[in-house]
């Protein structure tokens, strides 16, 4: 099956990510093993959970491009919100596994050896070459509106914020001559990594119960139908997200009087101006009822009123 332009864009930035975080993965545990640190470790290991994210990502661009069929008739794109729910656990458990090694350390053993400079280097490194990513997969998130990409290029953020917390950890370890704290850092480390798990967690969940991250969206579907000269009342809105698309169901009020075919054009205009102008939507769907016929206390949707 032949991948669309957006999907091929998001394919080669996930090939660009798993190919950095490799590079920088690799270099921080090799030289974090040698030079004796494990906050260098800990952060190429978050690192090479950035592979994992990266693969899943490349992975679901393939399926998201499948076109709808008897079994998913709205298509694959929600595939992307179940390959992000299975990263929060895969960076989660990275998190759980570096904390519990940091606390055997700290508690268990004796902590005696300074770590060598040259660790100092490779995390100026992997701060430039995460920074540079981050940048690169949000410019491309952004122009593909792939909201993967958006969120891989946070997580990227998030590296460089945990570069530099190892950066400030081993310089404090070098200027006091005490070990510990390149382990205190990587265990502080650990936990930021389990934070970002646990978000990216309860992000997903909005998405996978029909919820939406902008409010504002009903009162731009409104607008559209008021902009219909016959088309009034637009109640039970509701609206869900496949991935970056939006499918929104809705009913409004006609004439009772208007021949069918008449109500069928205005509700076909309704969906032309949702669609032309609000972006992002991926179906609508209209349901035509008669002045005064909706009911006063609505279980499903939102109305005008609530606006």
């Amino acid at each position: 099956m032949a991948l669309g332009v957006r999907e091929k864009k998001i394919v080669f930035a996930s090939k660009v990510s798993i190919g950095g975080n490799a590079f920088l993965s690799i270099l921080k545990i090799v030289v974090g093993i040698i030079a004796g640190s494990l906050a260098v470790v800990a952060d190429g290991i978050d690192s090479a959970s950035d592979i994992v994210t990266s693969l899943i990502t490349l992975y679901t661009a393939h399926v998201i491009a499948r076109p709808p069929d008897k079994k998913y008739p709205y298509g694959y794109l929600k595939a992307d919100t179940i390959a992000t729910k299975v990263l929060a656990f895969i960076i989660f458990f990275a998190g759980a596994q570096l904390a519990l090694a940091s606390v055997r350390k700290l508690f268990n053993e004796e902590i005696s050896v300074i770590p060598d400079t040259m660790a100092i280097y490779i995390i100026v490194i992997s701060i430039i070459g995460k920074l540079l990513l981050s940048i690169y997969l949000r410019k491309v998130g952004k122009d593909v509106e792939s909201a993967m990409l958006i969120a891989n290029a946070r997580n990227m953020q998030n590296d460089v914020v945990i570069s530099f917390s190892v950066l400030a950890g081993l310089i404090f370890t070098f200027v006091f001559k005490m070990p510990v704290i390149d382990v205190i850092t990587a265990l502080l480390v650990s936990i930021y990594i389990m934070f970002i798990a646990f978000q990216i967690f309860m992000q997903t969940n909005r998405d996978l119960m029909d919820g939406v991250d902008d409010e504002e969206i009903y009162r731009k579907i409104v607008d559209q139908v008021n902009c219909v000269d016959g088309a009034s009342n637009p109640h039970r809105i509701r609206v869900r997200k496949m991935a970056h698309l939006y499918l929104i169901a809705l009913d409004i009020e006609v004439d009772g009087k208007m021949p069918l075919d008449k109500a069928h054009e205005l509700s076909a205009e309704v969906e032309k101006n949702i669609k032309q102008n609000i972006q992002n939507v991926y179906d609508v769907l209209v349901h035509v009822e008669p002045f005064g016929n909706c009911e006063i206390d609505e279980v499903f949707g939102i109305s005008e009123e609530h606006l």
